[in-house]
């Protein structure tokens, strides 16, 4: 039953672990390259961003929604 544990450990340290030890030594190195990933997640998440609020102001310009004024019924 130990070597089951260890051979976990094995996977995540030696396998799964490995693309985060080389970021390690390239962000010595290289600030920019080892972030260059972060940097493309922000970029997507910025123009999605824009696009969710450009939406909302389409849908807000249609006067669509029902905005009258009511509390809820158990009040």
């Amino acid at each position: 039953m130990k070597d089951f544990f260890y051979a976990i450990q094995d996977l995540f340290v030696n396998v799964l672990f490995a693309p985060l030890d080389a970021l390690a030594v390239l962000e010595l190195d290289n600030w920019w390259a080892a972030n260059f990933l972060s940097w493309i997640f922000a970029v997507i998440g910025l123009v999605a961003f824009i696009y969710w609020m450009g939406q909302l102001k389409k849908f807000n310009a249609n006067n669509e929604e029902d905005k009258s004024i009511s509390s809820h019924s158990y009040l």
